[in-house]
């Protein structure tokens, strides 16, 4: 299974699509909050997947801020990481990922595109894809039975 994974796209669809090109093909898309209508966006226009998950700035909306994905056997914590304050650190969510026994997970928040594997957990944040700073980046994620890979691109 092959994902783009994007978040805080904050109305910024055509980095959105343009990461998407770059990308294919890919199974699914996961847009990881900061950018519900963003999803919905994709969702009717592509032909694929789309799940996504809501931020700190996607006011009444029926979408989850934090979703299970099960994938290839692997379990994977779908956040925004607002409610975790990871601007300000990763141990809330290290200790929300041990309390759900997950193999990796993909949030959003900061702005700030990072891969790092904390004993055996991978966690991904893609970047952002706005207007906001000078740097915009998406991620791949290929997860197999095997295990979980995942490469960070920059995108202009």
């Amino acid at each position: 299974m092959k994902a783009l994974v994007i978040s805080d796209t904050h109305g910024c669809t055509r980095r959105a699509f343009e990461a998407h090109n770059l990308s294919e093909p890919v199974d699914v898309i996961i847009h990881l909050g900061d950018g519900c209508a963003d999803a919905d966006m994709l969702r009717a226009a592509l032909d694929i997947p789309v799940i996504s998950i809501a931020g700190n700035c996607d006011p009444r909306t029926n979408v989850p801020r934090e979703r299970l994905w099960e994938c290839e056997g692997k379990r994977i914590l779908l956040t925004h990481g607002d409610a975790y304050q990871v601007k300000s650190g990763l141990s809330r969510l290290l200790l929300r990922a041990k309390e759900v026994g997950v193999d990796a997970v993909l949030f959003g928040h900061t702005h700030v595109g990072m891969v790092e594997n904390f004993s055996g957990l991978q966690l991904l944040n893609p970047g952002s894809l706005a207007n906001y700073g000078c740097h915009r980046s998406y991620a791949v994620l290929t997860i197999t039975t095997d295990g979980i890979t995942s490469c960070h691109y920059d995108i202009d």
